[in-house]
């Protein structure tokens, strides 16, 4: 489904905007997703926490160990977002060691049983892909592969052939966060990206504003992931208008990108 619903509103002309939420860094975190679906996400982007990201820069990490001092786990998680519907595809983020703790086969099953289309894990590579993807594959559960600045063009065609979903552009080599500029990689990687696969191409980290997500996208790019900067602002306590206000203003600037 995340590809399709993808494929199809890139197809009528729209950039795709995938905001990033940590389940669990609000106790009424289900009604942030309900606010940026609303605001005009394509697809949400699920946290679930982990104790040792690898990939998440301190704010992320701090939304991180909020929802783990709430008590948040992955099945906990799976169960809230089981409660809801949402009109746009789910796709899940989190490190492999809690999938594989949970056992692959009951993963996958939780996974779909919760409504989520898509899973990205960024410390998965693709050489070890194969026993997950497969699967997930029988769950009909799309895994999302990513591809760095520092990605030869050989490695890059290896993982857009397992790609599924979308393909995740990393704006920069270094942890998830905040940007004043955007980073020159960031539009160097959706160029890069673009001619050599049929997917969908998002590009993420260090995506803080509408003019930086409209610059991706002028430069190849089909849309923007937006993590850091949403959680920024729901972690200083700032109000539902005001969130809204974030939100909308990264889909008024990518609805207006030439």
């Amino acid at each position: 489904m995340l590809e399709t619903v993808l494929q199809n509103l890139r197809g009528q002309g729209r950039r795709l905007l995938v905001p990033y939420v940590m389940a669990g860094v609000d106790p009424d975190w289900l009604s942030l997703v309900d606010l940026v679906v609303e605001c005009g996400a394509d697809a949400v982007e699920i946290g679930i926490p982990f104790s040792d990201p690898s990939m998440d820069g301190p704010v992320i990490q701090r939304a991180g160990e909020l929802s783990l001092a709430r008590g948040v786990t992955p099945l906990s998680v799976l169960s809230e977002l089981r409660s809801r519907s949402f009109s746009v595809p789910v796709v899940v983020m989190t490190y492999y060691n809690l999938f594989h703790h949970m056992g692959i086969e009951r993963a996958v099953t939780e996974l779909r049983r919760s409504g989520v289309d898509g899973v990205i894990i960024p410390d998965l590579p693709i050489e070890e892909v194969g026993e997950w993807r497969t699967a997930a594959g029988k769950a009909q559960l799309e895994t999302v592969q990513l591809v760095s600045p520092a990605t030869s063009l050989e490695r890059l065609d290896a993982i857009v052939a397992v790609a599924e979903g979308f393909v995740y552009g990393v704006g920069l080599m270094g942890v998830t966060g905040e940007r004043a500029e955007l980073a020159d990689t960031a539009t160097a990687i959706a160029a890069r990206i673009r001619p050599r696969t049929s997917l969908p191409v998002l590009i993420g980290i260090g995506i803080s504003s509408g003019a930086q997500a409209a610059a991706v996208v002028e430069a190849g790019a089909d849309g923007v992931v937006v993590g850091s900067a949403l959680l920024r602002r729901v972690l200083e306590g700032q109000s539902p208008t005001e969130l809204a206000s974030f939100v909308s203003e990264i889909r008024s600037s990518l609805d207006q990108a030439r």
